[in-house]
């Protein structure tokens, strides 16, 4: 997918003038990407909306002004996109609890492998962890992953890792999104 690039970013106070009535688009988009497997794990497939949201959140939040940071969280979040045939996904595992989350983190250590994207006609195709996200000692609550689908649309999500195990149907609506978004990919 092509990169979020500088000149479609606001400088921070405009966004912030025009944040309320730029945000329901954006999350509009989230929600039609937002897939949730089980109790403690959501994942959001990023396209150039979300990643342009998340950079223009960043730069208001931080307020952000330098042109050298600017680049910074572009590249930063651009990584976070899908190239052709692939979606990019950012993988949340949500516990409130932070000393409960600290042991699972520990716990889930086996998720990378474990996650899949299931294709039409029944094949799985796993997820690919960023490794910068994870040690020996525990996983990160927040993991961008990335499903090589061939440019396929796929009709579930899923972990197999036992202690997190379920699977996601897509509704047609999200697989209408990831169409969208493996399209751009393409070109």
């Amino acid at each position: 997918m092509r990169p979020v690039r500088r000149d479609e970013i606001l400088d921070y106070v405009t966004y912030s003038e025009r944040r309320e009535q730029l945000r329901p688009y954006f999350l509009e988009q989230k929600r039609r990407r937002r897939v949730h497997i089980g109790e403690h794990v959501t994942l959001l497939f990023e396209n150039r909306d979300t990643v342009r949201y998340q950079v223009q959140e960043m730069m208001r939040a931080e307020q952000i002004v330098r042109e050298a940071d600017i680049e910074h969280e572009l590249a930063t979040y651009n990584e976070l996109l899908g190239g052709e045939g692939e979606l990019g996904c950012t993988l949340l595992i949500e516990v409130e609890d932070a000393a409960v989350r600290a042991a699972k983190l520990r716990a889930w250590r086996g998720l990378p492998g474990c996650v899949y994207a299931r294709l039409e006609d029944g094949t799985l195709v796993r997820a690919r962890f960023d490794e910068r996200q994870m040690d020996e000692q525990r996983l990160s609550a927040v993991q961008f992953i990335k499903f090589a689908t061939g440019g396929r649309v796929p009709v579930a999500v899923g972990i197999d890792l036992p202690e997190l195990a379920g699977e996601t149907l897509l509704t047609a609506e999200q697989r209408a999104a990831l169409a969208e978004d493996l399209a751009e990919a393409a070109g």
